[in-house]
């Protein structure tokens, strides 16, 4: 028999297999962006957001195909500008036959998916979802979120360094009074000011996000209940290895063994300014992110 062709095809019902596409939200928006599915894939570049840096990260490895957990896509487009942001990353991806495939919150729900990163990440037990958690076998429900334990507890100060250092990140921002020891933690990776709440009626004695809204932040301070905010990419970017990882086994499984690479130039677009004797000081993350092959 012929050798079966990797197409985009293929690599979406690979993609399905590992983060179901049909379990987004309905306000989401994932599967494939910009392409043709019928096309052969040589290799595939994996990253948090799309942007046109990373279109030519991939143009310069000669990778057709970009997988990225934020959608390019998200509210319909009335224009295509070539003289936008949107519309420069449009034009280069179709001039190039270029691929461009997002998973988002389908990734965001599945058991393995953001959250459980960023807890395996600080060292959190017997883990289940904030949201949708079934009573059998939790820790495999599909959900937003994740509440667990940690091995032992840790003073706060210890607790606090673990997560600097695990993020990667020069700074956190805290609402709320931080326990003296931590030991059940909540989390969600990315936006997930709107779950505090429902963390802290779970028991969680610290939780942990990103964009938390003010007036989530006024009701951990009167709540007495500690809320972190992490930061957007600090707290998805775990996801980006893992799901390489995941989709090198898933392939080769099938059959398939293409380049499948992450992003070596990809940062978080916002950066820390601290007063360092009342002048701007920047600060830069511990160690960039590192390309992972």
């Amino acid at each position: 028999m012929p050798e079966e062709k990797f197409s985009t095809t293929a690599l979406l019902s690979i993609l399905d297999s590992i983060a179901p596409f049909a379990m987004a939200e309905p306000w989401d928006n994932v599967g494939l962006m910009v392409g043709d599915p019928g096309q052969q894939v040589n290799g595939i570049l994996i990253a948090l957001d799309p942007t046109e840096a990373l279109i030519h990260e991939a143009l310069s490895q000669n990778l057709n195909t970009i997988l990225t957990h934020h959608p390019l896509i998200f509210h319909p487009l009335k224009t295509i500008r070539s003289d936008t942001p949107m519309g420069r990353i449009l034009k280069t991806a179709l001039a190039h036959n270029l691929s461009l495939i997002a998973c988002h919150t389908n990734l965001d729900l599945i058991a393995a998916g953001v959250s459980n990163a960023l807890a395996e990440k600080i060292g959190l037990h017997d883990t289940r979802p904030l949201t949708g958690q079934e009573p059998a076998a939790a820790d495999q429900s599909p959900g937003f979120g994740k509440i667990g334990t940690l091995s032992a507890p840790l003073p706060s100060k210890e607790f606090l360094s673990r997560l600097l250092t695990g993020l990667n990140t020069p700074g956190l921002q805290l609402a709320g009074p931080l326990p003296e020891t931590v030991h059940t933690v909540a989390l969600c990776g990315g936006s997930g000011s709107d779950l505090a709440e429902t963390a802290w009626s779970m028991g969680a004695q610290v939780y942990i996000t990103a964009e938390v809204k003010h007036s989530v932040a006024r009701w951990a301070e009167e709540a007495g209940f500690c809320v972190i905010d992490a930061g957007h990419y600090p707290t998805e970017k775990l996801i980006v290895p893992i799901l390489a990882e995941t989709l090198k086994k898933t392939c080769a499984a099938r059959g398939f063994t293409p380049v499948i690479t992450t992003t070596a130039q990809q940062d978080n677009p916002m950066q820390w300014v601290v007063s360092d004797d009342n002048k701007p000081r920047f600060c830069q993350p511990i160690e960039p992110l590192r390309k992972h092959n």
